[in-house]
């Protein structure tokens, strides 16, 4: 692709410019590539070969995957859109007590990490699980958590808050015109729902819809602890890697490429069948919430404050384990800090690298997030629309296909520099650094480009007005980007696992580790701590992000 930067008064921000695009050839398009190219590799001979595909679309072990993966990515999806579209109609056509801790939590249910979600329900509805062992109590045998049902169920709590998010926020902006013509055509509050409000938000539905699905397919941690035995792509992947060290990848490579064709395949379809429909109306006659009485006040509120309680159940459950009393790997009866003791005494290593991993992933993503977002928002050339489309990138690749493609490319001939802990740093870089650049670029975005221009008028150069003028200007953003990056960035797991050694064992790790040991009251206690430094930053994002909103009022 070629690219075309006219040339402008001061050459520093095309310098700049090219920095950007190699920083992200070599982070991200040379592994993708390498692993797009290494699906075509016999590994015996080393030649180009379509065997690798063929193997994965005739073998039923690699067949199975991908229906498992198509199917508990779809019935989790449609979970999510069953919850958090009837929730956001809820919230904004109804008055709701607690409307704003409602959002709150579904924010707070959204960044903690899913593999939390999915040890949490081991410790209700596994084989000896607190429910479990209740209605065997009562002589009533219930089907344990594990199996697709289980991992369905933690996508489906895990993921709602995208569908209810963005679906809140397109129905608030809904032309009540339209409701309130189909009422008077004779519509049933249902049928209008349907035909009229439901088409109207079908964007943002959508939308919502589509990043469930990428994000349950790709999932590794949630099938790989409740799965015993239903395999999923993502846990195929993983155990195919393994299965191959030593040699290419080469299986591991093409089920990395099955996965990511699902999820190019599922955002090109979302985005055809947006084109040839037209949504827009205009943000007059907005709607009014009304408040209802007798059982259906009673049934909304019922069910908006149950469904965020049952998704925030698991959180609660994993602090509340961390602090009962242990002896060794069983629970003994009472509280006590004995779980919280083992850390300290044999995962210390765990805690200190993964806050160190992400804070120094973060420091530069901080320092590029700024400079991105001024390429893509002031610079208008060619090069400035490839970065944003690159910036998409990351959310449509698995953590296991990029971690896969760092080690091909960096690791295999290159060990003395780019090591697990190098390797590690870089991968939450490139695949955390979106965060902080769609953060930043909408704040800079509100911003007249006359104030820059002004301080370079008055003497001072590009890189000065920069960091004199827009960055003093953009700062809410640029630590709203920050802070969503280093929450991501600390739970990360799939591509921690391919990368990781003993030296830089991180806490989701040891947690998922943890969990398939038995050690229930350690992986609590790490998991707790992960939950609260989660909660701290997003408790920090409202604050910054309030500051950000009042500061363009």
């Amino acid at each position: 692709m070629a690219f075309s930067i006219p040339r402008h008064k001061s050459d520093f921000w095309t310098w700049i410019t090219l920095s950007i695009i190699a920083v992200l050839c070599i982070l991200l398009i040379l592994p993708i590539l390498r692993v797009l190219t290494l699906g075509f590799v016999d590994p015996d001979t080393g030649g180009l070969t379509l065997g690798n595909f063929i193997e994965v679309f005739t073998r039923n072990y690699y067949l199975n995957g991908l229906k498992n993966t198509l199917f508990v990515g779809l019935a989790g999806t449609l979970g999510a859109c069953l919850i958090g579209i009837p929730l956001a109609f809820f919230t904004t056509r109804f008055l709701i007590r607690g409307k704003t801790l409602i959002s709150t939590l579904a924010i707070l249910v959204l960044v903690s990490p899913p593999f939390i979600s999915a040890y949490a329900w081991i410790m209700m509805m596994g084989s000896n699980g607190v429910i479990t062992n209740f209605f065997d109590g009562i002589g009533i045998n219930i089907p344990t958590i594990y199996g697709a049902h289980g991992i369905i169920l933690v996508f489906s709590l895990k993921f709602f808050p995208f569908i209810f998010l963005m679906t809140q926020t397109a129905l608030n902006a809904v032309n009540k015109s339209f409701e309130d013509a189909a009422e008077n055509l004779g519509c049933s509050p249902w049928q209008r729902f349907v035909k009229v409000t439901l088409p109207l938000v079908f964007p943002a539905v959508s939308t919502g819809a589509i990043i469930c699905f990428v994000l349950s397919i790709a999932d590794f941690g949630t099938p790989a602890i409740l799965g015993r035995g239903f395999r999923t792509l993502s846990t195929i992947a993983l155990s195919a890697y393994r299965s191959e060290l030593g040699g290419p990848p080469t299986m591991a490579v093409t089920v990395s490429i099955l996965m990511m064709a699902i999820s190019m395949i599922a955002l090109v379809a979302q985005r055809r069948i947006l084109a040839n429909r037209r949504y827009a109306s205009s943000l007059t006659n907005l709607p009014v919430a009304v408040k209802l009485s007798g059982w259906k006040n009673a049934a909304v509120h019922f069910f908006s404050h149950g469904i965020v309680f049952l998704a925030m159940l698991p959180s609660a459950v994993v602090v509340y384990t961390s602090f009962l009393k242990t002896k060794g790997p069983v629970f003994v009866g009472g509280f006590g800090l004995e779980s919280y003791d083992r850390i300290w005494r044999d995962a210390p290593d765990a805690i200190y690298n993964s806050f160190l991993f992400a804070i120094i992933a973060v420091t530069f993503i901080t320092i590029t997030s700024g400079l991105i977002s001024y390429v893509i928002v002031r610079r208008d050339t060619k090069a400035a629309a490839a970065i944003d489309f690159l910036m998409m990138v990351p959310y449509l690749v698995p953590g296991v296909v990029m971690a896969i493609g760092f080690v091909t490319v960096f690791r295999n001939g290159m060990p003395n520099f780019f090591g697990p802990a190098v390797l590690l740093v870089m991968i939450y870089f490139i695949r955390r650094l979106p965060y902080g650049v769609r953060s930043t670029t909408s704040s800079l975005r509100q911003i007249k480009p006359s104030l820059e221009e002004a301080a370079v008028n008055l003497g001072a150069t590009p890189l000065g007005a920069f960091v004199k003028i827009t960055v003093p200007l953009i700062f809410p953003g640029i630590v709203v980007g920050a802070l969503m990056s280093f929450i991501t960035a600390i739970n990360e797991l799939s591509s921690t696992l391919i990368l990781y050694d003993a030296g830089t064992i991180t806490m989701p790790v040891k947690v998922y580790v943890a969990v398939l040991d038995g050690e229930f009251g350690l992986a609590a206690a790490l998991s707790t701590i992960l939950l609260l430094s989660t909660g701290a930053c997003v408790y920090a994002v409202f604050r910054f992000a309030e500051n950000r909103n009042s500061a363009f009022l």
